[in-house]
């Protein structure tokens, strides 16, 4: 997912590099799955029904302005869906949206299937 900070990511980043404040979001950061991509400003469509629950992303150290999400992400008894992509969010009381991004190859699911992204799979960068 390069190039896909939302505004509000955007702004805090620069906010952060230009020590005009602290930026950190409330972790943990949450993925959640859409079935409509959503843009810089716009948040997709998220899944609902069945058990779909965000999951916690844990990554590891960027290295070469990328990083990747270290375990596993799995999302337990889907309602029949077609998934497009994901989005990054945070765990304030009002979340904020951080990152967003289209899978190559949308994913269907049946209801009460898993969704899975290894390890490694979910790569966000800043180049």
């Amino acid at each position: 997912m390069a190039d896909a900070l939302t505004n509000t990511a955007e702004n805090r980043c620069l906010d952060f590099v230009m020590g005009l404040t602290t930026t950190a979001p409330t972790t943990p950061l949450r993925v959640a799955l859409v079935t409509a991509n959503g843009d810089d400003a716009t948040a997709g469509t998220e899944v609902t029904g069945g058990s779909y629950a965000r999951q916690t992303l844990s990554v590891a150290a960027a290295t070469g302005g990328t990083t990747s999400n270290s375990a596993d992400l799995v999302w337990p008894g889907l309602p029949a869906v077609t998934v497009v992509g994901v989005e990054i969010w945070d765990s304030a009381s009002t979340p904020v949206r951080l990152w967003y991004g289209a899978f190559a190859d949308p994913r269907t699911v049946g209801a009460g299937d898993d969704l899975k992204l290894p390890a490694g799979a979910l790569a966000v960068s800043i180049t």
